[in-house]
């Protein structure tokens, strides 16, 4: 009988061997088999900055509609917050080990993604980059805004309706993102070298967090009571540029905010905001998607892939040209 026994048990425990091993194939074979799914699609992992503003999904719709064109299956994820990067750099692990055909990637740390963009770079999967680009030659194209030249033309605007004099502020969204840096700079050199009567007396950073942000906006308005107008960076920032403005009471400062959404638009419509620079976040998703099919299939993709940006207000916003690059 206990002969019996070991002889079941010993069947039961290869039989489980044997399904534990079928499953760990199966598990594998979704995205492992040269960087294709189950549906022998090739495979484009993309992973943004973030999940909750508006224009992320506007740069997903624009993924979605080239995965379909050009017949790729994609993936689309990014973390709660822009703050997260711990959160970014371990879904960036998660989708290597997936084994991709391609990596779409927005960083919101352009330094601390740098090791694991080397890994995806060293077993051949090609990286693009998308609306911030990374340090070094990694990636093998970067589709985005110039952001130096927006937040340069958010600059003019705000000279214009400021008188080209008095006291501005600030509120970006970070200080490690491409982005973060390059449209503060953009917006800073350009009052600098070109508006001698204009002060910037403060620059404070939110994380593209709405709350943060107007948390800052008030800070930098109670300690500068003559502030004439504050430049916020993306749409987190100009939000909480705006609430800051509403709560207390500051409707005369000019706020020149960055990116679209329903709550910009309405505000811009409303007069709490001058006016805004809008991306083309559908081209950005699209052009991802296409730059990573382009370089699978060995043809040239472009290093610099520039997708525009305009200026709206309650002149324009009603344009052909402007409401097709604005998202609600």
């Amino acid at each position: 009988m206990k002969k019996i026994s070991g002889i079941f048990l010993g069947a039961m425990l290869l039989f489980s061997i044997i399904l534990s091993a079928c499953s760990s194939d199966e598990t594998s074979s979704g995205n492992s088999d040269g960087g294709k799914k189950q549906d022998g699609k090739p495979y484009i992992a993309i992973i943004s900055k973030g999940f909750q503003h508006q224009f992320w999904q506007a740069v997903k719709q624009g993924a979605d509609k080239a995965a379909k064109e050009f017949d790729v299956t994609i993936t689309f994820e990014g973390p709660e917050s822009e703050s997260q990067v711990d959160k970014q750099i371990e879904m960036l692990r998660a989708v290597l080990d997936k084994k991709p055909a391609a990596l779409g990637f927005a960083a919101l740390d352009s330094q601390a993604s740098v090791p694991l963009l080397q890994e995806a770079k060293d077993k051949k999967i090609p990286v693009i980059a998308f609306d911030s680009g990374v340090e070094g030659d990694i990636p093998l194209a970067t589709a985005a805004t110039d952001s130096r030249a927006a937040a340069a033309l958010a600059a003019d605007k705000m000279a214009e309706l400021i008188g080209q004099k008095g006291e501005i502020a600030v509120v970006a969204h970070d200080q490690v993102s491409k982005t973060g840096i390059e449209r503060r700079d953009g917006f800073v050199d350009r009052i600098k070298e070109k508006y001698p009567d204009i002060k910037i007396v403060d620059i404070q950073y939110g994380g593209g967090d709405h709350l943060k942000s107007t948390d800052a906006a008030k800070a930098i308005m109670q300690a500068h009571p003559n502030l004439k107008g504050i430049f916020g960076t993306n749409e987190g920032s100009a939000i909480g540029v705006v609430n800051a403005v509403s709560e207390l009471n500051k409707k005369d400062i000019v706020v020149i905010g960055f990116d679209s959404g329903k709550q910009q638009i309405d505000a811009i419509k409303s007069g709490l905001m001058a006016g805004a620079i809008t991306q083309n976040p559908i081209g950005i998703g699209y052009e991802t998607v296409k730059a990573a099919v382009d370089a699978l299939n060995g043809k040239k993709v472009e290093k610099n892939i520039d997708t525009g940006f305009f200026y709206y207000d309650k002149s324009n916003i009603d344009d052909e040209e402007i409401k097709a690059v604005l998202y609600e």
